[in-house]
């Protein structure tokens, strides 16, 4: 993909990535040795631009078509490339991926915790994880998910992923802009 076009029609694209994503940049850069990014529930893809931009491969999926398609008409002016597949994650099985493993995983503002394990196992030994989702503490703001299903209890985030090695872990009010209230897992596969 070259260029930085954005399709006719779209609105900006993609917003910018969270503070979380800029904070382990060079954690994700690290890890494009050992293979390519997948970027889950990618939605417009704000990581999955912001990955490639650093010159990363990218496997962007998400089931919303649209959102792929405009994925596809932007490209980020740099080295790297996406690769946008349209599936459900919450479908059974679980859909089969270009690669078997991955350098880095990455999860923003989605969960269904039927996927924990799965997405444990989709990251190749020394690969990490970045996970950020919305908490319980998010209903106090009036937008967001405001079911439990889709929002964490304290502590919660690191026991979803017991096979791997915390790095870094915080919630609370993130960086960004209108601080969502958020859990930030940073965790790598040791073994």
């Amino acid at each position: 993909m070259t260029g930085s076009r954005m399709p006719e029609g779209a609105s900006r694209i993609p917003d910018p990535p969270s503070a979380f994503f800029r904070e382990h940049e060079s954690e994700l850069v690290a890890s494009a040795d050992i293979g390519p990014v997948l970027d889950l529930a990618c939605g417009r893809g704000r990581h999955a631009v912001a990955a490639a931009a650093l010159g990363l491969r990218v496997i962007a999926v998400d089931r919303n078509r649209e959102a792929l398609d405009l994925l596809r008409a932007f490209t980020p002016g740099k080295p790297g490339q996406i690769e946008p597949l349209q599936t459900d994650l919450e479908s059974q099985p679980f859909p089969p991926f270009p690669s078997s493993r991955f350098g880095a995983v990455l999860v923003f503002r989605y969960l269904h915790r039927p996927l924990s394990t799965w997405i444990e196992d989709l990251i190749a030994e020394g690969g990490l994880l970045l996970y950020e989702t919305f908490t319980r503490d998010q209903r106090e703001l009036g937008w967001g998910p405001s079911r439990d299903e889709f929002l964490l209890a304290p502590g919660e985030l690191p026991t979803l992923f017991p096979n791997l090695e915390v790095e870094t872990y915080e919630e609370g009010p993130s960086k960004d802009d209108r601080a969502p209230r958020t859990a930030r897992l940073a965790a790598r596969r040791i073994r």
